[in-house]
């Protein structure tokens, strides 16, 4: 495991720690070490990163604030959405594209072996039926993605954080879905699910970008062969 890796998770769990131990000033705290180690990281990895990074805040912005304040799927402690969650995305999904690659082939299809017993209890009983259509979404990403590992990395590293994050107090899922008339529990086991959306987005976004930016180039370099055959 690398000394970035090694740093992220030390700080995910310092960090929700003073979130919801100290006083009022310790978000203020988590959300300001949280950001300039997120700059920091920022500085370190290269142009494509930095644009996956920046992509993941947009997104990861655009996500909480639709589904705690709008929607109302759940709920953090001070009823707001801490700035350090945006950025704590982005360190997540950055621990996950440091570790997948070293994760063995068979975690694709572990996962769904392992979790699809409990899956199907907890929809038959009616525990979580909103976990059970996250899970059907999060096997369709495995099966038709092209990045399986970090999905299925993201999977289980989220499921940690959530447990560990719903663990301490510092957000709650509502058990009853609002505007669905679903169920869910505390954290959902699918919850993993909405981060494998979230490096969905930003992986084929920053693609989609460096194939725009690449024919971009080639443009310019054939406009200036040409420029420069003509004139000799």
């Amino acid at each position: 495991m690398t000394k970035q890796s090694i740093v992220i998770i030390i700080w995910l769990i310092i960090g929700l720690l003073i979130d919801q131990k100290m006083a009022w000033w310790g978000q203020l705290l988590t959300n300001l070490i949280t950001w300039i180690l997120l700059l920091a990281l920022w500085r370190t990895v290269t142009p494509t990163m930095q644009v996956a990074l920046i992509l993941c805040l947009g997104y990861a912005t655009v996500g909480e604030v639709f589904l705690s304040l709008v929607w109302g799927l759940y709920e953090y402690r001070l009823h707001n959405v801490p700035l350090f969650i945006p950025p704590g995305h982005a360190l997540l999904f950055t621990l996950g594209l440091l570790n997948a690659p070293k994760m063995p082939t068979w975690i694709v299809w572990s996962i769904p072996i392992l979790f699809t017993p409990y899956m199907i209890f907890a929809v038959l009983t009616g525990v979580d039926t909103l976990g059970g259509i996250l899970f059907v979404i999060f096997i369709t990403c495995l099966g038709l993605g092209r990045a399986k590992k970090l999905y299925a990395t993201m999977f289980i590293l989220s499921l940690l954080l959530e447990i560990y994050g719903t663990g301490l107090g510092n957000w709650t899922w509502l058990l009853e879905v609002p505007w669905l008339g679903l169920t869910s529990t505390n954290p959902p086991v699918s919850a993993g699910t909405f981060y494998c959306l979230l490096d969905l987005l930003v992986v084929s976004t920053t693609g989609q970008i460096q194939t725009g930016w690449s024919k971009l180039m080639n443009s310019k370099r054939l406009a200036t062969s040409s420029s420069e055959g003509s004139l000799s």
